[in-house]
């Protein structure tokens, strides 16, 4: 497994964490509280975690052509759910291989 976290600063992480999760769950098994969300898509799985300050975004997947797909489909809805706070994109960091 390979991963890649993206954090990115808001006050409203655990909206947008609670929000990702509803809107997946119609099609994908989810799992989700205030803080913590987990998203299990064909291609991948994200983590989501927030906090008062952040939300960061961990992607896991078996390749790095599905750690992409992961992070394009969380970004891009990030991205249309924030439209208020302008993000753009999120800055993803590699990370060493999951356990």
């Amino acid at each position: 497994m390979i991963q890649a976290v993206a954090k990115w600063r808001t006050e409203h992480g655990r909206k947008y964490l609670v929000q990702l999760c509803k809107h997946f769950a119609h099609k994908i098994e989810v799992t989700y509280t205030e803080n913590n969300g987990e998203c299990r898509f064909s291609c991948g799985t994200a983590l989501l975690d927030a906090d008062d300050g952040r939300l960061t975004i961990t992607a896991v997947a078996e390749n790095p052509e599905q750690l992409a797909e992961t992070q394009s489909v969380i970004e891009r809805h990030l991205v249309r759910f924030a439209f208020r706070e302008n993000l753009e994109a999120l800055q993803w960091q590699a990370q060493d291989r999951a356990a």
